[in-house]
């Protein structure tokens, strides 16, 4: 990967705990946080939560409530 498709990649993420409520759907399941796609030098650790049940979970770390689109 050249240089500048890295930098490229790179803009295509966004902040971690940017956003406090986030809509996933079944194709983002299992369910971690901080997402794939998010920067995570600057996050927590990534935890899986278990949103298929109730289809709704808060993480422990920094509180991102995440909904499932059913």
């Amino acid at each position: 990967m050249s240089a500048t498709e890295a930098d490229d990649s790179r803009r295509n993420l966004f902040q971690p705990n940017a956003e406090h409520r986030y809509t996933v759907k079944a194709q983002d399941l299992p369910l971690a946080c901080p997402m794939p796609g998010m920067h995570l030098w600057n996050s927590h650790p990534r935890v899986y939560l278990p949103i298929e049940p109730t289809g709704w979970a808060k993480c422990a770390y920094c509180g991102a409530e995440y909904t499932l689109l059913r």
